[in-house]
């Protein structure tokens, strides 16, 4: 046994059983048995609410019911009474006029809705990581092959440090967390895709929908659960290369840590010719550690105004973790950041950050997810939950998913939809969001969405 893994997951999580998600159920937190039974006016009522919620934290009934287009003001109370009853809307106690909020529940509802229409994934297994500000779980594509479902949840763990943290939470409301939400997801899909094409070692990028992406299920373990590895010198400096590698790149990762990077074991067996079958059979095999780097929000250009700090922490994290673990101290005092410096663009590489921007990662985006893991100290401690998501399936066979044309318009839709987003968002800081075009656009959206449906 070339390594050691301490692992704790409990017995159900081993299983390979999967629940369909028209008419099955997620653990914890997660319940979609309405989603079957959902109408097609009741879809219309619930992405009103949320193209609504953009705009207002609270989201006026008469807005519903002209968003979703649909006649007559007593079907749409029999929509939101229904979407209530499953806790995908909820009203607001006290509120200066009647109207309804888009729960987390409702999120979930629509981003499963979409990823189902594009035959992203058909059924849901165990959960099998629970982040502080997300949620793992194992999926199945229709044919069958094993994804993970990610699901951002920002703005969970803020309340609990809600003393440390009232001037920035005094100005959120549950619409702004689903934003935020949404640009985490946005964002590690697009750094994800990037680091992929180039070579890095990730998980396959599938797809994204609102505040979850459904990616790669790696056979493979958190480093954070290994107790012995053959060779922590090698191990050691194939990470730092990976540091030096995304700098070359433009990157640094933010969040490089026992909890963020996967082992892999790859046997490979090379006998002789001469020797017989049996032989070979006993012979010993010898075991290849591939690290697979995971969670990208963190991820910050190196000439972000504090990407020394962002890369010596990097470096140090990982440092502290082979001295402590496997009892290793490197001697060389490297990397530094002077290091990372001149390897940027070497030997003719992309700089990532700037393709990134390019492909509708935008800095003001950047800048507000920043803003937020800042103050509620997100980064850098590890923390996310993501190691679990490979726990060594049975089945961890790799497939690459047919993409057809509508698929990539609705992707592109997606990411549009979201820019358009960021951009009501600002205006309704502003106060300035009750105006006739805003009302126009907000319907013109909802047809688009339903045009293909």
């Amino acid at each position: 046994m070339p390594y050691h893994i301490c692992t704790k997951l409990p017995a159900e999580a081993q299983s390979s059983k999967y629940i369909p998600l028209d008419h099955g159920r997620y653990k914890m937190k997660l319940d979609t048995k309405a989603l079957r039974y959902l109408t097609p006016e009741d879809w219309r009522v619930l992405t009103a609410v949320e193209m609504g919620s953009k705009n207002h934290e609270v989201v006026p009934t008469p807005l519903i019911t002209q968003i979703s287009g649909l006649r007559g003001g007593s079907g749409v109370h029999k929509c939101i009474s229904n979407l209530a009853k499953v806790n995908l809307i909820a009203k607001v106690k006290n509120a200066k006029y009647d109207g309804y909020r888009l729960t987390y529940g409702g999120l979930d509802y629509l981003s499963l809705h979409t990823h189902l229409k594009r035959k992203t994934l058909y059924s849901v297994g165990n959960q099998i990581g629970v982040g502080k500000e997300s949620d793992i779980f194992v999926v199945a594509s229709p044919s069958g092959v094993q994804h993970v479902l990610k699901i951002h949840r920002l703005g969970r763990i803020s309340f609990r440090t809600v003393k440390a943290n009232r001037d920035y939470l005094r100005n959120r409301n549950s619409g702004s967390w689903m934003y935020m939400s949404r640009l985490a997801a946005l964002k590690e899909f697009t750094f994800m895709t990037a680091l992929r094409d180039n070579g890095f070692p990730v998980p396959e990028p599938i797809a994204q929908s609102r505040h979850t992406i459904v990616m790669g299920l790696i056979d493979a373990f958190p480093l954070r659960q290994i107790t012995e590895v053959p060779d922590p010198a090698g191990l050691y400096s194939e990470l730092m290369d990976m540091i030096l590698r995304l700098a070359q790149f433009g990157l640094i990762h933010g969040d490089f840590n026992e909890f963020n990077i996967l082992i892999k074991e790859e046997e490979t067996v090379a006998p002789d010719s001469d020797v017989t079958e049996r032989e070979a059979a006993s012979s010993e095999t010898s075991k290849t550690l591939t690290p697979i780097l995971i969670d990208f929000p963190q991820m910050v250009s190196i000439d972000h105004p504090n990407a020394a700090t962002y890369f010596d922490r990097d470096v140090n994290c990982v440092k502290r973790f082979f001295q402590r673990r496997f009892h290793f101290t490197s001697d060389e005092p490297g990397p530094l950041f002077s290091d990372a410096k001149t390897q940027v663009r070497k030997n003719g590489s992309k700089r990532l950050d700037v393709e990134v921007e390019a492909s509708g990662f935008s800095k003001k985006m950047a800048k507000e997810l920043e803003t937020y893991m800042r103050e509620v100290g997100v980064d850098g401690d590890g923390s996310t939950g993501d190691g679990q998501q490979s726990r060594g399936s049975e089945d961890n066979e790799e497939a690459e998913e047919e993409q057809e044309a509508e698929d990539e318009s609705e992707d592109s839709a997606d990411d549009s939809e979201l820019r358009s987003e960021h951009d009501a968002r600002r205006a309704y800081d502003d106060r300035s969001t009750h105006g006739e075009d805003l009302k126009h656009r907000e319907e013109g959206g909802l047809s688009g969405i339903f045009d293909k449906t």
